[in-house]
């Protein structure tokens, strides 16, 4: 017989990070989407599970009306519907992935 002790820690590791501008903040407002993308803390979402469904539907209501949607394009140039639309299918790809992940985001 013998004694066997462990001690273990956990560390967090990034599965994913990407950035955008805030310039999309009003397309993503206008898509039911700026919540989810830049509040998430604000209405209980802390895992990436929870993000798969909001992000899917304004993906899709982003993707039924562009013309609707590059009106909010930037004049600066910084950031555009194309742009925000790949960004958010990688998130959403992710999400898929790893929908245990922890979300956090830096404003």
């Amino acid at each position: 017989m013998s004694l066997d002790v462990y001690l273990t820690t956990t560390k967090p590791v990034m599965v994913f990070d990407a950035n955008i501008t805030h310039n999309m903040i009003e397309m993503a407002k206008a898509a039911d989407l700026y919540q989810c993308c830049w509040r998430p803390d604000e209405i209980g979402i802390t895992k990436a599970e929870q993000l798969i469904e909001p992000l899917s539907r304004g993906i899709e209501t982003l993707k039924s009306d562009p013309g609707r949607f590059k009106q909010f394009n930037p004049s600066n140039g910084w950031g555009d519907y194309d742009d925000f639309v790949r960004w958010l299918e990688n998130y959403l790809a992710a999400c898929k992935r790893y929908p245990d992940a922890d979300v956090d985001v830096s404003r």
